[in-house]
């Protein structure tokens, strides 16, 4: 348990995160005031819901994904790749180097509770046998359902360096990755990859794994920008004005793994519903989009289906562009993949 925990922030660390305005001498701060609307009365009902009241919360079978093609994804493209693994994983092939956002492959998002959350696919820990090299490894905050103490000790040695939200670091040093290795970011910090330009982008969000680390590192997204493609991964967020910042400093982008999952009226702040992820996207500029942050596990109440529903018809309703793809499918954005495989699934 204490190796899943990760690393509590020591005096060092806490030092270094004071040289960021984010950090209120405490803790990180959003950009605008964020609550969640849960309190001791709300909350026994609210925990009944979520381990008790499980109808249609996940599928009655587990949803199979593709086999990887390692040589398809290495062939040499001027267009970037991508392979989405469920919930927040994102696989991605861009200027002829390999970078995975959000590795988490693990069984349970959940595992320090008393009740396991089970992903709705078997066995993907096993695909990282399969994986080639990876270049960049990117993490947007330290929470169960990104972070994983078994993912990042299986990827270990197919990683050569790792960009993190500031104050995750802690966390893969005290899982043996070396200092030298990783790369920590504030909000707008940007630093060239090769050929790729890197930029973590704010979200409105919290990070923590513990009752006593909460807010102790920060949590964002990822721009990535060639001469020829500009690609955004939006992290875990609440709907807000920083999307439009974003949008006016780094779009337009071409493509956008948007978050879309896991949202409830006690939470608004933090996760967006489907609606609102398509004004996010609309608000930072960006041409197509694909929902994330749904198909592996269940953490709110909504059914499995209703984020990737909720999102198309929203997408469909303000013409913006879109793609849902089938789990470890390999393709490039400017593809249409439109198949609602997820109605084959019970």
């Amino acid at each position: 348990m204490r190796k899943q925990f990760g690393a509590r922030a020591s005096k060092v660390d806490l030092q270094n995160y004071a040289s960021s305005k984010h950090w209120d001498g405490t803790k990180f701060d959003n950009l605008e005031v964020t609550k969640m609307d849960i309190n001791f009365q709300t909350l026994p009902k609210l925990l009944y819901k979520q381990f008790c009241e499980k109808e249609g919360r996940a599928p009655l079978s587990k949803i199979p994904i593709t086999a990887f093609d390692k040589d398809a994804f290495l062939k040499p493209s001027d267009q970037a790749k991508y392979i989405w693994y469920g919930h927040s994983a994102v696989f991605l092939r861009m200027d002829g180097l390999t970078l995975f956002i959000d590795p988490m492959l693990g069984p349970n998002a959940a595992p320090i509770a008393p009740f396991p959350v089970k992903r709705f696919s078997n066995n993907t820990l096993n695909l990282i046998d399969d994986f080639p090299e990876i270049d960049l490894l990117l993490l947007s905050h330290d929470h169960y359902d990104h972070l994983d103490f078994a993912s990042i000790q299986k990827l270990k040695p197919k990683v050569k360096h790792y960009f993190v939200a500031l104050g995750v670091a802690r966390h893969l040093i005290e899982w043996g990755i070396p200092k030298k290795d990783i790369t920590e970011f504030d909000w707008w910090g940007n630093q060239s990859f090769n050929t790729i330009d890197i930029t973590f982008t704010p979200t409105r969000h919290f990070s923590g794994r513990g009752l006593t680390d909460r807010a102790k590192s920060l949590w964002g997204g990822w721009a990535f920008k060639t001469n020829t493609e500009n690609i955004w991964f939006s992290g875990d967020s609440g709907y807000g004005s920083h999307f439009k910042d974003i949008g006016e400093e780094l779009g337009p982008f071409d493509f956008g793994f948007m978050e879309c999952g896991q949202y409830n009226e006690n939470w608004r702040q933090i996760h967006m519903f489907p609606e609102e992820s398509v004004k996010a996207a609309l608000d930072a500029r960006v041409t197509k989009i694909m929902p994330v942050h749904w198909g592996g596990f269940s953490l709110a109440q909504h059914s499995w289906k209703d984020p990737v529903d909720r999102f198309v018809q929203e997408a469909i309703k303000q013409n913006i562009l879109y793609n849902h793809p089938f789990l470890g499918a390999m393709h490039s954005y400017h593809e249409d993949i439109r198949h609602r495989w997820w109605d084959d699934i019970h």
